[in-house]
This record gives C-alpha cells, structure tokens and sequence, in this order.
C-alpha cells in the first residue's frame, strides 16, 4: 500500500480520538511557546517537545488503517 492510499484509507475510531487529542497537544503547546508573556525556560522548553510529540501522534495515528490482514508478506507467515 503506498502512502497516499494509506493516508485516505479508513482510519479505526480509537486512533482518529488520538489524532484529535495530539492535535490539541500542538495546538497548546504552541499557544504556550509563542504566549507574549515572558515564561520560563523550562515552560518554553516543555511546550516544545509537547508540540512534537502531538504532532507525532497525529501523524502516526492519521496512517493506523482498518486493514486487516493476517499475514505479513515476505514474513513467516506469506
């Protein structure tokens, strides 16, 4: 399955409430690391491995499919 395939097949209802959730991570992290307040560092440091680490989830649970194969081709099994 190539890429573009995989991003429109169905994605299972579990991972689209995960892609949702570290959606609102970046969007909060963001907020925060670009805040017009002065914060401290570590604040500023933390919104931004949160802002990765959302954007990771989202882009890892966007690719989860509802595919289901039994075996792995080239594996043990096919």
């Amino acid at each position: 399955m190539i890429l573009i395939q995989r991003i429109q097949s169905p994605t299972p209802t579990f991972f689209k409430k995960l892609r949702n959730m570290g959606l609102a991570l970046t969007a909060v992290a963001t907020v925060i690391a670009t805040a017009p307040v002065t914060l401290p560092a570590a604040v500023i440091t933390f919104a931004g491995y949160a802002a990765v680490a959302g954007g990771v989830i989202s882009a890892v649970s966007q690719l989860t499919t509802n595919n289901d194969h039994s075996t792995i081709p080239g594996g043990k099994d096919g």
